[in-house]
């Protein structure tokens, strides 16, 4: 019986309620949709990260990581990569030469990264030539070819087939320099990588390090999904427990805090937008107590107790609260769904999005358990916003009440 009355009170007056409910249901989705934008793009982040630049797995000398000389090689490297590709889960897999040094064109220099790469394994783990707008990704069998970034070639005032040259220090410690020609010239998402990268062939660079054929400084291993994560970077410790083994989350700590810092985020963020609607929750049911004084008199007067009257008005509170925020849940849900299928398109910020490695299309997306812990944290603050307005009413004095007009 308290529940249906407490129902039917929550309708007496329709505009109000109405009112109500449009600003929780708004309120809940528009926070939502804000955490599914920004869970998509760090996830967007993410991804393009580990099929772009660190992958899922990466194997060093364990001396490299401190000191980045090329001493520090992997030997038989080439046997290991073919190993690891067999390997369970496993994808693809790219040993590199990395070495740093200088790059020149004949009007100006700048540093370089440069990766001596197998065209065919590379591509297997990066995709890089579907990054290249000019030229091909070592296509033709013409010696020292370079693969360079836009960036990085409008910066050294170069074009395709242009030569530069690169200055490195070889194995033993001697400078050494070879001139290369440009024959492809890519852009990824990420501009600030583009001005630094450079790609060469690793039997042409590893001849100018006079670096031993089949010794590499890394190998790249990228999985089918980051579900394997574990069984793969397990398998490939216990096989070749002389090398360091690293996993995306050790290789780029900022990528792991973006993952594990997301619940924390969303609590934070739904409790801030939870506490200005709860305000508001609290606000129109004091009003709605006030407004039928001399009714809760009445009831009280005529035997409704009150502890009956105080579940009376947490049962209106938490119907209009719960309602709301379901109906606010839903719309979010279709929205994150129909726009997780389409995308966000920013290309008016391109620029900016690239200096940071960021796509311009974002899709928004959010964990389905992520809907079930909002929706416990819109009831407690449904519970929370129902006892003061509850309390008030308690508090009334049946016989002020009844006199009261």
């Amino acid at each position: 019986m308290l529940t249906r009355i407490a129902w039917r009170n929550v309708w007496r007056n329709k505009v109000r309620s109405l009112i109500l409910l449009s600003s929780i249901a708004m309120g809940i989705w528009a926070g939502i949709f804000i955490l599914s934008f920004s869970w998509g793009m760090s996830i967007q982040y993410v991804n393009m990260a580990i099929h772009g630049q660190v992958s899922h797995i990466q194997l060093h000398h364990p001396e490299f990581k401190t000191d980045k000389k090329i001493i520090y090689s992997i030997a038989d490297a080439s046997d290991i990569v073919h190993a690891i590709q067999k390997m369970e889960g496993v994808k693809a897999a790219s040993g590199r030469v990395i070495v740093s040094g200088m790059i020149s064109s004949p009007t100006s220099g700048a540093a370089a990264r440069v990766s001596g790469v197998d065209p065919e394994q590379e591509n297997s783990v990066t995709g890089m030539a579907d990054n290249v707008i000019e030229g091909d990704f070592f296509k033709s069998d013409k010696r020292n070819q370079i693969l360079i970034g836009e960036k990085l070639a409008n910066k050294l005032k170069v074009k395709l087939n242009h030569k530069v040259v690169l200055t490195l220090q070889d194995i033993n410690g001697n400078i050494t320099a070879g001139a290369f020609r440009i024959t492809g010239i890519y852009q990824t998402r990420n501009s600030t990588l583009d001005e630094l990268n450079v790609y060469v062939r690793t039997s042409e660079l590893s001849s100018l390090l006079d670096l031993e054929v089949g010794n590499l400084q890394e190998i790249a291993v990228l999985l089918n999904d980051n579900s394997y994560l574990t069984t793969a970077y397990d398998s490939i410790r216990s096989e070749f427990p002389e090398l360091l083994v690293e996993d995306w989350k050790t290789l780029s700590p900022e990528l792991r805090l973006v993952i594990d810092s997301f619940s924390q985020t969303m609590y934070l963020f739904i409790s801030i937008i939870l506490l200005a609607l709860t305000f508001g929750i609290i606000n129109t049911m004091l009003m709605a107590v006030l407004e039928r004084y001399h009714e809760l008199g009445i009831l009280m007067a005529i035997g409704m107790n009150k502890f009956s009257v105080f579940m009376m008005i947490m049962l209106e509170t938490l119907y209009l609260a719960i309602i709301g925020g379901i109906c606010g849940l839903l719309l979010a849900y279709v929205t994150i769904h129909l726009l997780g299928n389409t995308g966000i398109d920013l290309s008016a910020f391109a620029a900016g999005l690239s200096s940071y490695g960021m796509d311009t299309m974002v899709y928004p997306a959010l964990p389905d358990n992520q809907y079930l812990k909002i929706f416990g944290m819109i009831f407690i603050a449904a519970i929370l916003s129902a006892i003061y307005p509850a309390y008030k009413a308690l508090k009334l004095n049946p016989v002020q009440a009844i006199r009261k007009i």
